[in-house]
This record gives structure tokens, C-alpha cells and sequence, in this order.
């Protein structure tokens, strides 16, 4: 069995949702010497998160950022941890209902997405600073 493991920077994005897949393929390139294997994409941040979703239409990604919006809003009157803004502890939320990692299958040499999905990166700061991703891949 195979392991490769990279950190990976990512520059600041802005709120929202980005696609990021290609970028994780273009830092992981040792995912072309697995036949069928596992690739686990984690986030070593509290206020950011990954996810798996549409990849062709950017307007679901917007549809995204304005419904959990909604679902976890800002100056909620019961929120204590306010310390680093009005965003800061909906961003903690949102990540945790987001989740810190993906896991997606490699096949072939090649990440093994539904034809329509793809990797993103959410960003739930108001300005959001880069970020660090642990890239593992395994396999034979």
C-alpha cells in the first residue's frame, strides 16, 4: 500500500464557496500512482470547512452562501463569543455543520467524482485568511 501526504496552503478567499478540486489535484500529483485508494481532504481551521456539491453551476455556490446565511445568522443575541466580530462564532458553526473533511475515492489514477461534483473550500469569515489543508492519499 501507497501513502502520500502534503500540506496544502491555500491564498485568502473571499466569504463563500470555491471550488478547490483542481487545485488539490494539481498539489497531490503522487494520486496518479494509485490504482484504487482513498483521498482524505481535511481543514486545520475552526471558522472555514469542506464539502462536496455541484461543480458546473456556479449560482448553486451562491445559493449555498445565502442560505446558511440564513440558517446561521450574525448578531444572534444569544451568541457570547464575540471577541473577533459579528462573524466569527456563526463561522464556527457553519464549519462544524460543514465538517473538516472529505473523503473521495481514487480510481485509476484519478479522483473518482460524480460528474457534476466537485471539492469546495467554504469560507465563513467576513475576511478570511489563508488556509491549510492536510492532503492524504493511500492505496495500491
Amino acid at each position: 500500500m501507497k501513502f502520500y501526504q502534503k500540506e496544502l496552503h491555500l491564498p485568502a478567499h473571499k466569504r463563500g464557496f470555491h471550488l478547490i478540486t483542481d487545485t488539490i489535484e494539481d498539489s497531490l500529483t503522487e494520486i496518479r500512482d494509485i490504482n484504487t485508494g482513498m483521498l482524505q481532504v481535511f481543514i486545520k481551521h475552526t471558522s472555514a470547512s469542506l464539502t462536496i456539491n455541484e461543480n458546473a453551476d456556479p449560482t448553486v455556490r451562491s445559493d449555498f452562501e445565502s442560505h446558511i446565511n440564513i440558517m446561521v445568522p450574525e448578531n444572534a443575541s444569544y451568541y457570547v463569543h464575540d471577541y473577533e466580530g459579528p462573524d466569527d462564532m456563526p463561522a464556527h458553526i457553519k464549519a462544524s455543520l460543514m465538517g473538516a473533511s472529505v473523503q473521495v475515492p481514487i480510481t485509476n489514477g484519478k479522483l473518482n467524482l460524480g460528474i457534476w461534483q466537485g471539492i469546495y473550500l467554504c469560507e465563513h469569515r467576513n475576511h478570511g485568511t489563508g488556509r491549510k489543508l492536510v492532503l492524504t492519499a493511500f492505496g495500491t
